[in-house]
């Protein structure tokens, strides 16, 4: 079911939206060689803990394999979803995707209206590890380029296929492929939520038109090769099927009659 917004609603998912947009930019500058993935994720739980919220990914999923991180941290062929851990460690030349979750406020606090209802926002970002190849370069650029692609696409009136079909044509205009596999989606209830926003064109989502209040977290997963992934064997980290490397960038937006507004902005520079 697709749900709409309240104006408090939207207001509480910008106020957490800029928190998670601080700490992702912050994370941004600890990815430099020889850092502890391990760290950085002990870093993104303690930094979301002291503003008030909770990692909308720490023990997401099924009860048997719960995803046991605060921050996504993907590296390479990884798509997403990687796993943070003592012996991941970056090195010179990786493209490392951070993807980051919040729920805000992690309680009900007091405000005019109410009650302030906890609501998700979710981003991610793709950056270099020191000096990284050509492609890399490329690839992280015209994946960020292709989310602004796509956002052009967002406003009341519009179908959620117009979406993807902007994202895609960006993208393989530019050599590379967008993953089938893995969509966008609905947000601010719950971490994820409907519709499906997939990064290419889906007939089938002409019919599911944009309306204003939706909450939708955009988000382009490109690859260097085959588009086609498969699952690591974690349980969790998806990668690419051919071993070729990706890039993936995210916002939450909250779609408006003439368009919509970033709720979770990415800096301009996410590393000096």
């Amino acid at each position: 079911m697709i749900t709409i917004k309240s104006a408090e609603e939207i207001k509480i998912l910008a106020e957490g939206g800029k928190i998670l947009g601080r700490i992702l930019r912050d994370v941004a500058k600890m990815a430099v060689p020889g850092a502890s993935t391990r760290d950085i994720d002990a870093f993104v739980a303690e930094e979301i803990k002291k503003a008030g919220g909770k990692p909308s990914f720490l023990g997401y999923g099924n009860a048997k394999n719960p995803y046991p991180c605060a921050i996504c941290i993907s590296i390479n062929d990884e798509v997403v979803h990687g796993i943070a851990m003592p012996e991941k460690i970056l090195k010179e030349g990786d493209i490392v995707g951070l993807d980051v979750g919040m729920c805000w406020p992690s309680c009900a606090k007091a405000s005019k209206g109410g009650p302030m209802r906890p609501m998700f926002t979710d981003m991610a970002a793709t950056v270099g590890v020191g000096k990284i190849k050509k492609e890399g370069k490329k690839l992280i650029k015209v994946t960020r380029e292709a989310l602004s692609e796509g956002l052009k696409k967002v406003k009341a009136g519009g179908a959620v296929s117009d979406i993807g079909r902007a994202i895609q044509q960006y993208v393989e205009k530019h050599g590379f492929n967008v993953v089938r596999d893995l969509v966008g989606h609905g947000v601010g209830y719950a971490v994820h939520e409907d519709p499906r926003v997939p990064n290419y064109y889906d007939p089938q989502m002409e019919s599911v038109k944009l309306k204003e209040g939706m909450v939708l977290a955009i988000e382009p997963m490109v690859v260097a090769g085959d588009w086609r992934v498969r699952e690591s064997g974690d349980g969790w980290t998806i990668v690419t099927a051919d071993g070729g490397n990706a890039a993936h960038f995210e916002v939450t937006v909250v779609v408006t009659k003439k368009g919509c507004i970033i709720l979770t902005p990415l800096p301009q520079r996410l590393k000096d």
